[in-house]
């Protein structure tokens, strides 16, 4: 019971800081539909009239929204460590009685609700301005989003962990945007390199392409497929999170908990 009383308050502080601060929400929306429009409108210029396009413009508007959930995921813990350090409370987080682990779980199981609500916005949004309706199957879509975030959540951790012992790392975050685009597009080339599909992410946005494009159903997968997508993404949060603990102790060692 205590575990859900956490969780509960960290959904309710999350939700309060969004609610109170409409203006950088309503801002963020903004900005990334002024990117997303740049990229799409630029594409189906250069692409001109032809018909063999239009299935890229499809993926540009798949590919955008779950590079956008992905982002979201992947910053979320990083910028709360961050955040808690500077505020000088971060110390008092590890001193709860139910320990770090379940705290930043509780976190990211918060953020993870409000990040699905904004993707899922964000993708009808896109949708509607671009008039490029995809196949929507919710029942596929969400599960199979939550697979291939929860690899992404490994990185995030390890993000944290360095975050801890340097304190600043939001350089890094802007290499790790082009990396993140990077293994978005190789869902693509899957046929032409296979073993990208051992890549974080991949694997899980062609599944998702299969929905979203090609309107196959979840259920109708090959169960091989999407037990190879919650293994690969196993085992990069299992590495993420050794990494994290790696670091925290680490960090731990050198007194940094409580100093920024």
């Amino acid at each position: 019971m205590r575990y859900l009383y956490l969780l509960k308050a960290m959904m309710k502080k999350n939700f309060l800081i969004i609610w109170r601060y409409p203006f950088n929400l309503t801002a963020g929306i903004i900005s990334i539909m002024m990117v997303f429009l740049v990229i799409f409108y630029g594409a189906q210029w250069l692409g001109g009239s032809s018909p063999s396009f239009g299935n890229t413009l499809e993926g540009i508007v798949m590919g955008f929204m779950l590079w956008t959930f992905i982002i979201f995921a992947f910053s979320d813990l990083t910028w709360d460590f961050i955040n808690e350090a500077q505020q000088g409370t971060l110390e008092q987080l590890y001193m709860s009685p139910l320990g770090f682990g379940w705290v930043s779980l509780s976190y990211i199981l918060s953020f993870l609700v409000i990040n699905l609500t904004l993707t899922l916005g964000l993708f009808m949004l896109m949708m509607a301005v671009t008039g490029k309706w995809l196949h929507l199957d919710f029942l596929s879509l969400i599960p199979l989003m939550l697979l291939t975030v929860w690899g992404v959540y490994g990185f995030g951790f390890a993000m944290g962990g360095l975050a801890l012992v340097f304190k600043q790392v939001q350089a890094v975050f802007q290499i790790f945007q082009f990396v993140w685009v990077a293994l978005v597009i190789a869902a693509s080339a899957l046929e032409t390199f296979p073993w990208a599909k051992f890549l974080p992410v991949t694997w899980g946005v062609h599944l998702i392409g299969r929905v979203l494009i090609g309107g196959q159903s979840l259920y109708a997968m090959p169960f091989a497929d999407v037990a190879f997508l919650a293994a690969v993404s196993a085992t990069y949060f299992l590495i993420g999170y050794a990494l994290f603990k790696r670091l925290e102790g680490v960090a731990r060692d050198r007194g940094l908990l409580g100093h920024y």
